[in-house]
């Protein structure tokens, strides 16, 4: 081949690679380039060829792979982990496989399925796994509390952190999508160019309209870019809620003015902090204000500080559109959610939703059934 024409083939398989690891999350291809390198030391270890091709029974060196994974002897922390991490890990394993042309290891040898023995493994490890600890979510006078905190505070970081609390829980966002540290995050922090502000239905120019313009605004908007489960380009948008500091549009705005005070250009996140320590609102900032404002409440709440963390936002602003009598598909939608797991899980969850429930079932529960021929007549 010609050297110049080798040269192109080369790039034109390097963009191409490249192009299939940005196709998942950062954080998810770190996590199977660690998987892969220790699964590359275990098959080192047993004296085993990485990609098996001398082994007539792929399946058992995965589950020996998956059994030590599974004791903590080859996890990174050395730590016991739970049945869906090893599946990760063995998804990482048979990707890379794929992705060198080969066939996926986790099949059995003649069908194009999971081999059983993995299937039945797993299953039984789910089994013992302990139950999920599924996120609290925050009832509306936990962000009252902050809310109140944030308007009289001269801190900007805690102006900043409550105002990201405010629009995650409007819009649903997850921790990656309105903080600023998300490297190893499964989404994207939205932007500054991501806002759009309106006036009655009159868009403006966020970079260059007026303070007073932007505080006449009605109705904003988020963007989707390469944020988790959203469509690239679609708009969510809501308008202003009523409240003078608890409102969307108003966290919009006074993020619009403090990232134009230090001429922050269109990509800066806008969880993003200028002449602070922190240099932008972390999900570890996030947290330990919810915290705060839960150990402040106290237990009437129902849970305790350790409950929350900055994912819990997500759930909260479902929680508050599931007890507004709004529609589960539409919540669905709103979040980005692909099941109805979440919204599940909610719904048992709302004491206001549950409490009437008792008193209901005994004033509908007497009733008759239309009988089949078999049923004798009176």
């Amino acid at each position: 081949m010609d050297p110049v024409e080798a040269d192109n083939v080369i790039g034109a398989l390097r963009s191409a690679q490249a192009a299939v690891k940005a196709g998942i999350s950062s954080g998810r291809a770190q996590c199977y380039d660690t998987g892969w390198t220790i699964w590359r030391d275990f098959c080192d270890r047993l004296g085993l060829d990485t990609f098996l091709k001398e082994s007539t029974d792929k399946i058992e060196k995965l589950q020996i792979f998956a059994a030590r994974i599974r004791s903590g002897e080859l996890a990174p922390k050395g730590h016991s982990i739970k049945s869906r991490s090893v599946e990760d890990y063995l998804r990482g394993v048979a990707q890379t496989f794929t992705g060198m042309g080969l066939r996926d290891p986790r099949l059995s040898p003649h069908e194009d399925s999971i081999d059983i023995r993995i299937r039945r493994m797993l299953a039984g490890w789910r089994k013992e796994d302990p139950p999920p600890q599924r996120v609290k979510p925050v009832p509306l006078q936990v962000i009252q509390n902050l809310a109140f905190i944030a308007k009289h505070s001269p801190d900007e970081s805690v102006r900043a952190t409550v105002d990201m609390i405010i629009l995650a829980f409007f819009f649903l966002l997850r921790p990656g999508e309105y903080t600023d540290n998300s490297k190893e995050s499964e989404s994207e922090p939205f932007r500054l160019e991501d806002i759009q502000l309106f006036v009655d239905g009159r868009r403006l120019d966020i970079m260059t309209c007026s303070h007073s313009e932007l505080m006449q605004a009605t109705f904003g908007s988020l963007t989707f870019t390469t944020q988790k489960n959203g469509v690239r380009g679609e708009v969510i948008g809501l308008a202003k809620s009523g409240h003078d500091y608890i409102c969307p549009v108003l966290a919009l705005v006074r993020r619009v003015i403090y990232l134009r005070s230090k001429n922050a250009k269109g990509s800066v996140p806008l969880a993003r902090l200028f002449d602070e320590p922190s240099r932008g609102v972390s999900a570890r900032m996030i947290t330990k204000e919810l915290r705060n404002a839960v150990t402040a409440l106290g237990p009437s709440l129902g849970f305790t500080a350790d409950d929350v963390s900055a994912r819990c936002l997500r759930a909260a602003g479902a929680n508050a559109l599931l007890l507004s009598g709004i529609d589960g598909d539409i919540i669905r939608l709103i979040g980005r959610w692909k099941s109805d797991e979440m919204l599940r899980y909610l719904h048992v969850q709302a004491a206001p939703l549950m409490a009437d429930y008792s008193r209901r079932m005994l004033e509908s529960s007497t009733y008759n059934l239309l009988p089949n021929q078999d049923v004798p007549i009176n």
